[in-house]
């Protein structure tokens, strides 16, 4: 099975639809699948539910797809230095759905795993909670979360070999392996590709069992989301 396609618009043909689910890696601007973000913005299918750590920025990663308002909903963490995400949401014309870091993870890595739904101390009391069962065990109170399956999980890698097994590099890495685990269609972008047996398998992050597609950006832009630097 060759999962190796020439560019990302390839990778994701007859994989990408109007109205699906689709999960995407990284953290602000770092690991995130830059090339497959374009490649979906330009295919033009919309009204997308998106789950991601965060929204980019204007006009990079996941802003690309505000911008041209084809998502519909993002279930996120936080919102980022995103202005056009802020417009969209305070003009009614997308729906959030904020979900902790850490719950955010649970909930992919569950779906990921075959898990439906787990309980979780986070958020017992607050917002969160509203509308979900909580549960006491050992006298302390638990939320029930569902887990989360996407479509299509897009996930940014440091290497790859032809059989989709995958390593990230140092924070790089940050939610990649569970959006990969979710989806029910994962798209990988890869900077190095190489040839099967080369990984060390104790080195590897995702079994390419989890992995469909793969598609080679060996020059990734990497941006930084916010700079910051000290006066004199």
């Amino acid at each position: 099975m060759n999962k190796v396609y020439p560019t990302a618009k390839h990778a994701l043909d007859s994989v990408i639809k109007d109205g699906q689910t689709l999960a995407v890696g990284g953290f602000g601007l770092c690991g995130i699948p830059e090339r497959l973000i374009e490649a979906v913005r330009d295919s033009g299918v919309r009204a997308l539910t998106c789950i991601s750590n965060n929204a980019g920025v204007d006009g990079f990663g996941l802003g690309l797809l505000l911008q041209t308002k084809q998502v519909r909903k993002m279930i996120a963490s936080y919102v980022g230095e995103n202005k056009e995400f802020e417009r969209q949401y305070l003009a009614g014309e997308l729906e959030l759905e904020f979900t902790p870091q850490g719950t955010l993870a649970e909930k992919m890595r569950a779906g990921g795993a075959g898990i439906p739904a787990f309980f979780t101390p986070t958020g017992v009391g607050t917002l969160v909670a509203q509308g979900k069962e909580v549960r006491e065990f050992a006298g302390k109170s638990y939320v029930l979360e569902a887990s989360l399956r996407a479509d299509v999980a897009l996930v940014k890698a440091w290497k790859a070999d032809r059989q989709g097994n995958l390593v990230y590099r140092k924070t790089a890495r940050n939610f990649n392996p569970v959006v990969a685990m979710c989806g029910r269609v994962t798209v990988a972008e890869v900077e190095q590709l190489v040839e099967n047996g080369e990984l060390d398998p104790d080195q590897i992050h995702t079994p390419g069992i989890f992995v469909q597609r793969l598609v080679v950006n060996s020059h990734p832009q990497k941006r930084i989301e916010q700079r910051t630097v000290r006066t004199a």
